[in-house]
C-alpha cells in the first residue's frame, strides 16, 4: 500500500531563512475556521487556494517582497487547476513560494471521494455508488493506489485484424454484440515498444468497428496492431461486463454510477476511494515575453489526476516514450493497413505532427522554476511535464523552460512516465526563437519507481531536446520499459541528416538540417536504475537517441534489466559513458544500433563493470568509437570501485533514507597471491575494506571459512576496529591446500564475511574467491606454448590453459595450447585414446582430445601433427598438418557431439585416421585416412587442450589416456 503521508515524510525540504516576506496560510478543503475573506494567517486561514493565488499577485504586483504561501495538514481539493502566469511569479529578486505548514502534510488533489457504496450485485460482489455526472475519468484510486478499469484478455486468434476494425472469431464473444456501451470500450494492444490505445465506435454480429482516426494511426508505422514486433497481447476495457476480478471498476458516466469488485478481505465501507475529476492540477507558463519565473513548490503531494485523450477518437497511437499520432494523416495511403504495416514513405509525413502525453503538473515559458521534497503519485498521465510541444501544455505555450529544478522528490503509482522534458516537433529541436530552447534542467536526488503503470511505454525520466541537463542521484525503479531515456529524432534531425531516412523518405516533408539540435550537454550521472523493462522490449536501463554533443553517462549502477543496459539507437553519437556498474542485464550490457546506414557512432566507453560480458554494435576504433578497461565481474564479489559506485548511486546526503542492504557504505576485496598451487602448499589471501561511507565505521569484524581439508590461519593482528572515511584496512590470512585429494584438480572456494557498523546501522559484506590446487604429474609430461598447469591423479588428467587457437591463422600463427604427453610413445603402429570427460565453455570452438606430433614441445615449426578433438559447440574434430610446416589447417568433423565423449587417433606408417565414440567400445570414423608429410618413426603422443579464447584460462579434464 502505498501512504501519501509517509511519502510525504520521505523528503523534507527546510523552509527558506527568514527574509522580509509575506506569508499566505490556506486551509485544507471544508476546514471550519477557513474563511476567504479572513487575514490568511494560520490560526484565520484562508479557505481556497484560489483565493490565496489572487492575494500573492497583488503583493508581487507591488515587486517589494517575497511571498510564501503555507498549506495546512489535509487535502486541497481542486476544482479547476491552479495556473500560474508571470503575474504569479516573482520579480526584481524575490520569490513566491508554495509550501507545507510547519508540521503538515497538505496534498493538492483533483479527486473527490467516493462514498454511499451499496451492494449491487450480491453474487459477483460488486458494489456502486453515486458519483454525479458531467465528467468522466480513466482513472480510480483505492486506498492510495490506482485501480484496474474492468477487462478481459483476448487471445490473438480470438479475433481477426481488419482495416476497420477485426471480426470475432470466439462464439464466447459473441455477448460483445449485445452491450450497449461499445463506444466506451477501449481496445489495448500490448506490442514491443509500443503499447496502444483505440476505442470502439461499434459492434453487430461478429463485425467490430473502431473510432477514427485512431485505429488507422494505430495501424500505421512501425510496431503496429498488425504487424507487432513480438507476440502481441490484447484486452478489451471499460464494460461493467468485464467487472469480474477484485479490484476492477467502471464507471457508468451518463447514469453516473461508479462500480467496483472490492479485493478479498477489503471493507469498502472503511476504503478510501478517490475519483479524479481533472486531467491536470498546475499549470505553470506564460508566454516567451512575459514567462512564469521564480516560483517554489516544496514539500507538497500532488494527486488525483486522470487523462481522458485515449478515450476520444483519437485513441492512444503510441509511437515512443509518450509520443503518439493525432488527428487525421494526409498522406496514409487507402491501403495503408498493408502497405504501411511496417512502415512506408507516408508514415515519414507524420513524424512532425507527433503529439505528447499532457502532464498533470505542467511547466512551460518558464525560467527559475523548482519542485523540492513533493510527492507526484496516483496521477493520470505523465506526472511531471516540463517544456513539452505546446499540446502538451494547456496554456497553449511549449517548450521555454529554463532553470527547472525538481530535487528530493517521489513520483510513484501514476499511469505514465515520471518526468517528461522536452518536446519532439521541429520547433524543440530547431527553434525559430532562441527563448523556445528548454536549458538547464536539473533533476537531482528522486525517487521515481513504479509508474507508467497504464501508459507502458514511457520512461522513469524522459527528455528529447534540451541543452544542458543534470540527471543525477536518482533512484528509478520497477519500470515496464525504459528507466532513463534521452533523446528523440532517431539522428534524422542532426546535421547533414540520417542516411535511413533518407531512404525511407522522411526529407520528402523536412528539410535535411545542417545545424545542430538543442540536444547538448548532458550528464546522467550517480543514478541507481532498478528492475526496469519488465513488461516491454526494445529498451534499457540509460537509452540514447541522436546526437548530443558533450554528454557523459557516468557512475550510474544499473541493477536487474529486463533487456539492456546502455542502449545507443539510431543516431547516437558523441556520449561518454564510465565507471558504471551493471549487475543483471538479462541481455548485452551495452549495444549500439549502427544498422541500415544511420550514424551511430563516436560513442567512448571507458572502465565500466558489468557481470554480462555481452556488447554488440561497439567496437573500439570503429565509427569513431572508443572502448577500453571494461571489466567482467560476478555479483557478490564486487570490486571496490565498483562498490563505491553502487554505494554512492542514487539519493545522496540528506536524501539518502534508509540503508539499502545492496548499497553498503564499505567496499571489500578479497584476493590471493598466488591463487594457484600444488597439494599441500600455501597461499596468502588478504581482505581489503575501504570506507565509502562519509562517517566512521566501527566494529569491524573479518570471517575467513574455508572446505574441509584446508587450512584458514589469520598472520598478524585482526582488522581495527573502526576506519574513517575514505581509509582502508587490511586483514591477512594463511591458506593451505591438503597434502593430496583423489581427483586432479581441488578447487576450494574462500569466503570472507565482514561484519560493520556504518550509516547508523549494520551490513554484512561477503566476498569470495576460489583457490586451485593442483596434484603433481606422475606418469605424464607437460608442456605449454602459451602458459598452463597441468594435474594427475590415478588415470585422470587436468590442463589448465588459454590459447587463441591451435588452427593455424590466416597470418600463419596461432598453434597456442597446453599438453600433457609422453615422449616418443608412439611407433609406426600405434593408437592414442582418451575420454574428454569435461571442459569449459570459454568459446564454442575450444577443443581438447588426442594429439600425435613429431614434438609437443614444438609449437609452430614440428611436422607429423594430428589431433582428434571435442568442442562444446561444434561437434568432434579430425585437423593434421597437410603441408608439414607445424601448424594444423585441414579439417574432418561431426556435429552433434559433446563431452564427455571417447577420442582416438590410428597411425599406420605416415598415416593417420580419427576416430570418436560416445562409450569408448563402439567407434565411428572422421573424415578419410590421411597422410602426415615429415612425420617420424616415433612420436609423442598425449593429450592436448586449447581455450580458443585469448587470456582466457579453462579448465579441461580427461580420463583413460592410453598408447597402445
Amino acid at each position: 500500500m502505498i501512504t501519501l503521508g509517509l511519502i510525504a515524510r520521505a523528503f523534507t525540504v527546510p523552509a527558506p531563512a527568514a527574509a522580509a516576506s509575506q506569508t499566505i496560510v490556506v486551509a485544507p478543503t471544508g476546514a471550519e475556521n477557513a474563511d476567504d475573506n479572513g487575514p490568511g494567517r494560520r490560526n484565520e486561514p484562508l479557505a481556497t487556494l484560489q483565493e490565496a493565488q489572487r492575494r500573492v499577485r497583488a503583493a508581487m504586483a507591488q515587486g517589494d517582497r517575497d511571498v510564501v504561501v503555507q498549506l495546512l495538514d489535509g487535502t486541497h481539493r481542486l476544482t479547476a487547476p491552479l495556473r500560474f502566469e508571470a503575474a504569479d511569479s516573482g520579480r526584481d529578486g524575490h520569490t513566491v513560494t508554495w509550501t507545507a505548514a510547519r508540521d503538515a502534510k497538505p496534498v493538492i488533489s483533483g479527486a473527490f471521494p467516493v462514498t454511499g457504496w451499496e451492494l449491487d450485485d450480491a453474487a459477483t460482489g460488486i458494489y456502486k455508488a453515486d458519483v454525479g455526472t458531467g465528467f468522466d475519468s480513466r482513472q480510480l484510486y483505492v486506498d492510495d493506489k490506482p485501480a484496474q478499469r474492468a477487462r478481459i484478455r483476448v487471445a490473438r486468434s480470438d479475433i481477426t485484424l481488419n482495416a476497420t476494425g477485426f471480426t470475432i472469431n470466439n462464439p464466447n464473444l459473441a455477448y460483445l454484440a449485445d452491450l450497449t456501451d461499445h463506444r466506451r470500450i477501449d481496445f489495448q494492444a500490448m506490442l514491443s515498444f509500443t503499447n496502444r490505445f483505440a476505442p470502439v465506435e461499434s459492434i453487430s454480429g461478429s463485425t467490430v468497428v473502431m473510432q477514427q482516426p485512431a485505429w488507422n494511426n494505430n495501424t500505421y508505422g512501425y510496431d503496429s496492431i498488425q504487424a507487432p514486433l513480438r507476440t502481441p497481447t490484447f484486452f478489451l476495457l471499460n464494460s461493467k461486463s468485464f467487472l469480474n476480478e477484485p479490484g476492477e471498476w467502471y464507471l457508468d458516466a451518463t447514469a453516473g454510477v461508479l462500480y467496483y469488485k472490492p479485493l478479498p478481505g477489503q471493507d469498502i465501507t472503511r476504503t478510501r476511494v478517490e475519483l479524479p475529476r481533472l486531467e491536470s492540477l498546475v499549470q505553470i507558463g506564460g508566454t516567451y515575453d512575459s514567462p512564469a519565473r521564480d516560483l517554489r513548490f516544496e514539500n507538497l503531494t500532488f494527486t488525483g489526476s486522470t487523462w481522458l485523450h485515449p478515450s476520444t477518437s483519437d485513441g492512444y497511437a503510441n509511437q515512443q516514450t509518450g509520443v503518439f499520432i493525432s488527428g487525421v494523416q494526409p498522406h496514409r495511403p487507402a491501403d495503408a493497413f498493408t502497405s504501411c504495416a511496417f512502415g512506408c514513405q507516408g508514415f515519414e509525413g507524420s513524424r512532425n505532427g507527433w503529439a505528447q502525453v499532457a502532464a498533470a503538473i505542467q511547466v512551460s515559458a518558464a525560467q527559475d522554476i523548482t519542485f523540492a521534497g513533493s510527492t507526484f503519485v496516483n496521477l493520470g498521465s505523465v506526472a511531471l511535464g516540463i517544456g513539452n510541444d505546446a499540446n502538451a501544455h494547456a496554456t497553449g505555450v511549449g517548450l521555454g523552460a529554463q532553470k527547472v529544478s525538481v530535487i528530493g522528490s517521489t513520483f510513484t503509482a501514476n499511469a505514465g512516465g515520471g518526468i517528461m522534458v522536452g518536446g519532439v516537433r521541429p520547433g524543440a529541436h530547431h527553434p525559430s526563437d532562441p527563448r523556445m530552447i528548454n536549458s538547464d534542467i536539473v533533476i537531482s536526488n528522486n525517487r521515481i519507481h513504479s509508474n507508467a503503470l497504464e501508459y507502458l511505454d514511457q520512461d522513469g525520466i524522459f527528455a528529447s531536446y534540451v541543452t544542458r541537463l543534470t540527471i543525477e542521484h536518482n533512484y528509478v525503479a520497477d519500470m515496464p520499459y525504459t528507466g532513463i531515456g534521452l533523446g528523440y529524432g532517431w539522428g534524422a534531425n542532426d546535421p547533414g541528416g540520417s542516411p535511413e531516412y533518407l531512404n525511407r523518405g522522411l526529407y520528402d516533408f523536412q528539410p535535411i538540417y545542417d545545424t545542430p539540435t538543442t540536444l547538448s550537454d548532458v550528464r546522467v550521472v550517480g543514478n541507481h536504475v532498478r528492475n526496469v523493462v519488465q513488461t516491454m522490449f526494445d529498451a534499457s536501463c540509460i537509452y540514447t537517441l541522436s546526437a548530443m554533443p558533450r554528454s557523459t553517462i557516468d557512475q550510474n549502477y544499473c541493477e536487474n534489466s529486463g533487456q539492456l543496459g546502455l542502449y545507443f539507437d539510431e543516431g547516437s553519437r558523441y556520449v561518454s559513458a564510465s565507471h558504471n556498474v551493471f549487475v543483471g542485464t538479462a541481455a548485452q550490457w551495452a549495444h549500439a544500433n549502427n544498422q541500415n546506414g544511420n550514424h551511430t557512432g563516436d560513442l567512448t566507453l571507458i572502465e565500466n563493470y558489468t557481470t554480462n560480458p555481452a556488447i554488440t554494435g561497439l567496437v573500439n576504433g570503429s565509427r569513431g568509437n572508443l572502448t577500453r578497461g571494461n571489466v567482467t565481474v560476478i555479483d557478490g564479489n564486487l570490486p571496490i570501485e565498483a562498490s563505491r559506485v553502487v554505494y554512492n548511486a542514487g539519493p545522496v546526503g540528506e536524501y539518502r533514507t534508509i540503508p539499502d542492504p545492496r548499497r553498503v557504505p564499505i567496499g571489500v576485496s578479497l584476493t590471493a597471491d598466488p591463487p594457484t598451487m600444488r597439494a599441500g602448499e600455501s597461499t596468502t589471501v588478504t581482505a581489503t575494506v575501504e570506507n565509502l561511507s562519509d562517517r566512521r565505521a566501527a566494529e569491524l569484524e573479518v570471517v575467513v571459512t574455508v572446505p574441509d581439508g584446508w587450512q584458514a590461519v589469520r598472520v598478524g593482528k585482526p582488522m581495527r576496529y573502526g576506519i574513517d572515511s575514505g581509509v582502508s584496512a587490511t586483514e591477512t590470512w594463511k591458506i593451505t591446500a591438503p597434502g593430496s585429494f583423489s581427483a586432479p584438480v581441488s578447487r576450494a572456494p574462500v569466503r570472507a564475511s565482514v561484519r560493520v557498523r556504518a550509516d547508523q546501522a549494520d551490513f554484512t559484506v561477503t566476498r569470495s574467491l576460489t583457490l586451485t590446487a593442483l596434484n603433481p604429474l606422475t606418469s605424464l609430461q607437460g608442456h605449454g606454448s602459451v602458459p598452463s598447469q597441468f594435474a594427475e591423479a590415478g588415470n585422470q588428467y587436468a590442463i589448465l590453459t588459454s590459447g587463441a587457437d591451435i588452427w593455424q591463422d590466416a597470418g600463419g600463427s596461432f598453434d597456442q595450447y597446453g599438453a600433457l604427453y609422453q615422449d616418443d610413445a608412439a611407433g609406426t603402429s600405434a593408437t592414442v585414446t582418451a575420454r574428454v570427460t569435461q571442459m569449459d565453455n570459454t568459446n564454442a570452438w575450444a577443443k581438447a582430445g588426442v594429439v600425435l606430433r613429431n614434438d609437443v614441445t614444438g609449437a609452430g615449426s614440428s611436422p607429423g601433427y594430428a589431433v582428434v578433438v571435442v568442442t562444446p559447440g561444434n561437434g568432434v574434430a579430425f585437423q593434421w598438418d597437410s603441408n608439414g610446416n607445424g601448424y594444423l589447417d585441414s579439417f574432418s568433423g561431426v556435429s552433434g557431439v559433446r563431452p564427455p565423449a571417447w577420442v582416438r587417433l590410428v597411425r599406420s606408417g605416415a598415416q593417420i585416421s580419427g576416430f570418436h565414440s560416445t562409450n569408448g567400445t563402439t567407434w565411428a570414423k572422421i573424415g578419410a585416412t590421411v597422410t602426415l608429410p615429415g612425420i617420424t618413426g616415433r612420436q609423442d603422443a598425449g593429450l592436448i587442450a586449447t581455450s580458443h579464447a585469448a587470456g582466457v584460462t579453462g579448465q579441461f579434464s580427461f580420463s583413460d589416456f592410453s598408447v597402445t
